[in-house]
């Protein structure tokens, strides 16, 4: 089958365009022919590296790239019961989705809705279940609450808006352009900024307290600043690191900024089993359904040109959600 891999860790120019053989599933896991994968800054993290040596994400050299996707199942494993050939399944943070079949564990796989199309499962299951237990479980949003979100017109952005006024929050948004700022206006944020004393005007709009969460996945460029746009006692959920990692925070900063409390969640630990994969995916894809969230599919990859998707994704330049279509 044709995939893309990598051997090494670098830029786009370590992808490999390979015909490998078709994986054959364990038996816990199911073989899928991939219909659509989608693409990720974590697809980047993973070719640049950055999870050479994590234990939560423990993917290494080889490897063929792709941590989300759907399709179709055409084959299970032994002890598989909940999946059967023929279902239509999603999943994320399981690699190998660059690839016209995929090996998946059957934990990690959600069935997709009869009206949900492969392309916007593969273009929701990462960015909306992220976005569910960020808003849900981490920052428990509700009426009356307030959030900043950074980088508000990327994937997980324009969901994080969204689902923070489904919950009734005021919402704050930043990005680095006016352009974006539009995007992030355009989904239902009350404020939307460029990253310049960003600080200063939550600080303005909100007559000096701040607001009780800042939804961070810029890291280095913005961290420090999130910490004072946050109110005494508030949240910062630190979930990406584009700009670079902050390697030389005391905690000690976290009191002067006021009591802060800061998180670095990952997605891996908030779905812990199959019914919580299940139930997050369903809840992004009714609300798909019904038309209270909008993911729209922005660009669209074959595995003939996935080079110029990272090297977009990489550079900020894509706005929204990319996908890779694979030859059916």
């Amino acid at each position: 089958m044709r995939a893309i891999t990598i051997d090494r860790y670098g830029g786009p120019e370590v992808l490999q365009h390979r015909d490998i053989p078709i994986p054959e599933p364990g038996p816990r896991d199911v073989l899928v022919k991939v219909a659509c994968a989608g693409i990720n800054f974590m697809d980047i993290h993973t070719r640049q590296g950055k999870y050479a040596k994590s234990r939560t994400y423990p993917v290494r050299l080889p490897c063929t790239l792709g941590m989300e996707g759907a399709g179709e199942v055409v084959e299970v494993g032994a002890e598989v019961t909940r999946i059967a050939a023929g279902d239509r399944v999603a999943w994320c943070i399981s690699w190998g989705s660059y690839a016209e079949y995929a090996r998946v564990p059957e934990a990690r796989l959600a069935k997709i809705p009869a009206a949900i199309g492969f392309d916007v499962a593969a273009a929701s299951i990462f960015q909306g279940s992220t976005a569910h237990y960020l808003v849900n479980d981490v920052a428990q949003l509700g009426a009356g609450t307030t959030c900043l979100v950074h980088a508000a017109s990327g994937s997980i952005g324009q969901i994080l808006v969204q689902l923070a006024k489904a919950r009734g929050a005021t919402v704050f948004a930043t990005g680095s352009s006016e352009e974006k700022c539009e995007v992030a206006r355009h989904l239902g944020a009350d404020h939307a900024m460029q990253y310049a004393g960003f600080a200063e005007r939550v600080h303005e709009a909100t007559a000096g307290r701040g607001v009780d969460v800042v939804f961070d996945s810029v890291g280095k460029a913005t961290l420090r600043e999130s910490f004072r746009a946050a109110r005494t006692r508030g949240l910062v959920v630190n979930y990406g690191n584009v700009s670079g990692s902050v390697d030389d925070l005391d905690p000690i900063e976290l009191g002067e900024a006021g009591s802060l409390f800061l998180t670095r969640p990952r997605l891996a630990d908030h779905v812990a089993d199959a019914q919580v994969v299940q139930r997050r995916a369903d809840d992004v894809f009714a609300a798909l359904l019904d038309g209270a969230l909008k993911i729209p599919i922005a660009a669209r990859y074959t595995l003939e040109n996935v080079e110029q998707a990272h090297a977009l994704i990489e550079g900020r330049e894509q706005i929204g959600k990319a996908v890779l279509d694979l030859p059916r």
